[in-house]
């Protein structure tokens, strides 16, 4: 019998969905766009707060690994139970986030036993709110010169940490932070 997903650790995890970066790809926003049509439908927009792509593949002309990273937030009074139910029947699985506190909940598509399968989307679901995604991605777009350094980045880290998704994550998080400061500095309470 195969083993399923939520039983595998992480180091199996690393051995089947290793670290992919590839070049910018302008179909990625036409991805998004048609996910996110996808996520209307199904959750209903009167459930929706507001849904937004970001993440590398958001940005032109950055390297990302090849997933649609989509945040869907939602009304405070939404049933999160229904919300699962809702996108495990559109093909999400449902990846449980003891660290964070609901409803941060997260999906995903595309992972298989046997690896990526179609195009991966990671879905992350949340109470409306002032989230650091966003201004992070904000940033890399109004300085592509800070997003080229990102992209460079994330290549030497794809060498090292091509197997550890957690330790690739890891590794770019101070980078991460000090820029989504900086944004946060600069724009003010965008959101």
């Amino acid at each position: 019998m195969e083993k399923q997903l939520n039983d595998m650790n992480g180091e199996e995890l690393g051995r089947l969905f290793p670290i992919i970066i590839s070049e910018p790809n302008p179909k990625w926003h036409a991805l998004y766009l048609s996910e996110k049509c996808n996520l209307e439908q199904s959750i209903g927009l009167n459930n929706i707060v507001r849904i937004n792509h970001f993440g590398s593949t958001s940005v032109c002309n950055l390297r990302a690994k090849p997933t649609i990273d989509i945040l869907l937030e939602i009304h405070n009074d939404m049933d999160t139970e229904q919300i699962i139910s809702l996108l495990k029947a559109t093909g999400y699985s449902y990846s449980l986030q003891p660290n964070n506190p609901a409803p941060h909940m997260m999906f995903m598509k595309g992972y298989t036993q046997n690896g990526f399968n179609g195009q991966a989307f990671h879905l992350h679901i949340r109470y409306s709110g002032d989230w650091d995604e966003l201004y992070f991605r904000d940033y890399l777009i109004l300085y592509p010169e800070i997003a080229e350094k990102y992209g460079a980045l994330k290549l030497c880290l794809k060498e090292k940490y091509e197997f550890d998704r957690e330790g690739y994550t890891s590794a770019k998080s101070c980078f991460i932070k000090n820029i989504t400061e900086q944004a946060r500095k600069e724009f003010g309470k965008w959101y």
